[in-house]
């Protein structure tokens, strides 16, 4: 029977498929901790850019833009389009009517801004929907050049900032239209199509994104060449749109030409940082991690020299370095490589100590040394994230839970099931507080206390716990949801000590295995364990016909992962 059940004595339990994630799933090693990160962060360098306005052409006629006072600089919904300042795409321009009209845009969009920044929303809409009138009404009546173009952009930036992007999309098929009868020639086209590319993005309509980006891109090659620093900016859109909709390959060489451009235009400078962090955020996540780790050495070199050694930003570098060798199993040299980045980021402080980013470098470090043996080391570092919580946070607070469902995982794996016991009693005690008795929350460090409480042979309280874990987890998620089939799972390693009728388990391990094959594939490890169980059952209880073609796809599944541990 242990062979069968082991997962609850060997292992807190088996949780990671919905709440689970590391960096560590290729190692195949158990994963330990709740909030550890599973993918590489990227930390943007601290600087300021100004907003990325279009120049606007000499234009015959010049119309008026309704706009007011201005204001400070505000962020695109997240998207950050000035970013696109900062590699100097714009060319030079002389003409008087466009630096006037460009003025007035530029006051059109601070003053929505300023509304946004100051809770004003209503008033930014009547100012966008004012302008749009007015454009709206030249539009009508024939006058379809780039001036309309341009304006049009900006009220859709405007819309895009208050976060309507419903009204953003209205106004993207006016603009579109506009924008396909004009001629490549027109000044400011280039800009306003990188605009729509990633407004487009933001739409999740990837392939006009692309098609923007790309006729901007041409428009740009043709004024500058194909060596340009300008072409950067709509090279960078469309490579985000392509590994954003999963074209990985375009998205990997665009990347790489963007690296090749500024390398031999600006040489080794921190304007690498950006493209080599998504070139390699993207190698990551395409398994490529030997090629991964070339650019993110990379760019710790480039910090190392620009600001030396034991500067912030070095440290926010090794991390991201340490994640790529954890991903290709170099576990030793990730450790090392993060206890040097949490000692620059302390003594350089560059961070707060409760910032998230330093709280998940801890937690990371503290899993990788629990899996390599080194739980003692690894549950100092978890003690001193719950400390720190505790400090700034106050000892009720709910962020606490996290820290203790932690710490006692840890003690369970050192089987020190009584102290683990405590401190998830703890953390069910500040969550009471916070959350309904029967909030789906709730249920995540009940399950861990069902499991210790089994390791300490108290079947029946453990049984308690599992069964109103898996009450509130079907009202909350429903039957055959992933979270209630790891707490059916739970549930029949519990009531298998506490010999329930064999028939019984079998129908839960059923359920189990529906959960299972429909969330992660009929041929999955999860699958596979689960068959295991129901085979063994079905063998005790004698009923050969219906454990023989379920032990024939168990063994074809058996020999398909012993082949790809032997590959």
């Amino acid at each position: 029977m242990a062979s069968v059940f082991s997962s609850l004595s060997s292992a807190p339990f088996r949780m990671n498929q919905m709440y689970l994630k590391t960096p560590l799933d290729h190692l195949q090693l158990q994963k330990v901790f709740m909030y550890s990160c599973n993918t590489i962060s990227v930390p943007s360098p601290k600087c300021s850019l100004k907003l990325y306005i279009v120049p606007l052409k000499s234009v015959s006629g010049q119309r008026s833009v309704r706009s007011f006072s201005t204001a400070s600089s505000l962020g695109i919904n997240g998207e950050h389009l000035e970013r696109h300042a900062a590699l100097g795409v714009l060319g030079p321009t002389n003409s008087q009517s466009t630096s006037d009209l460009e003025g007035q845009l530029q006051e059109l969009f601070d003053e929505v801004k300023s509304m946004i920044k100051l809770g004003k929303e209503a008033d930014a809409i009547d100012l966008l929907q004012a302008n749009y009138e007015a454009v709206k009404e030249q539009v009508d009546s024939g006058a379809q050049g780039v001036e309309e173009a341009a304006v049009l952009d900006i009220i859709s930036l405007g819309y895009m900032a208050l976060g309507d992007l419903r009204t953003v999309g209205s106004l993207m098929d006016v603009l579109h239209q506009i924008v396909t009868g004009l001629k490549d020639e027109e000044l400011l086209l280039d800009s306003i199509l990188m605009h729509m590319g990633s407004m487009y993005a933001k739409l999740e309509k990837f392939d006009l994104s692309i098609s923007f980006y790309r006729r901007s891109l041409q428009i740009m090659e043709s004024k500058y060449g194909n060596k340009s620093s300008f072409l950067c900016t709509p090279l960078l859109g469309m490579a985000k749109v392509m590994g954003t909709s999963g074209r990985a390959t375009g998205a990997i060489e665009t990347y790489q030409r963007v690296l090749r451009i500024l390398e031999s235009s600006r040489g080794e400078t921190e304007e690498l940082i950006m493209p080599l962090f998504a070139l390699g955020n993207l190698l990551i996540k395409e398994g490529r991690t030997s090629e991964a780790e070339y650019p993110f050495n990379k760019v710790l070199n480039i910090y190392m020299r620009s600001y030396g050694e034991r500067d912030g930003r070095v440290g926010m570098a090794m991390c991201s370095l340490a994640q790529v060798k954890c991903a290709k199993g170099d576990v030793n040299e990730a450790i090392d490589l993060y206890k040097s980045a949490i000692q620059i980021l302390k003594e350089s402080e560059y961070m707060a100590l409760d910032d998230e980013v330093m709280e998940k470098m801890r937690i990371d470090l503290a899993e990788l040394l629990h899996v390599v043996g080194r739980g003692e080391e690894g549950r100092a570092l978890l003690e001193e994230c719950l400390l720190i919580s505790e400090q700034f946070k106050g000892k009720e607070h709910p962020s606490l839970v996290p820290h203790l469902v932690n710490l006692a995982t840890s003690y369970s794996r050192s089987k020190n099931f009584a102290e683990a016991e405590r401190l998830l009693r703890i953390s069910l005690q500040i969550m009471m507080k916070t959350v309904s008795s029967d909030d789906p929350s709730i249920t995540f460090p009940m399950l861990h206390l069902a499991v210790t409480l089994y390791n300490l042979h108290r079947d029946e309280e453990a049984e308690r716990l599992a069964l109103d874990v898996l009450s509130i987890r079907e009202k909350a998620f429903g039957k055959e949801s992933v979270p209630v089939g790891e707490s059916l799972d739970c549930l029949v390693s519990i009531q298998t000590r506490l010999e329930k009728d064999d028939s019984e388990l079998v129908e839960l391990l059923k359920r189990v295995l529906k959960i299972q094959e429909k969330a992660f594939g009929h041929d999955s490890e999860e699958v596979m364990e689960t068959l295991k169980k129901i085979v063994h059952y079905l063998d005790k209880m004698g009923k050969k016909n219906e454990k023989y073609p379920l032990e024939r796809r168990l063994s074809s599944l058996r020999n398909k992962y012993k082949q790809m541990v032997t590959f």
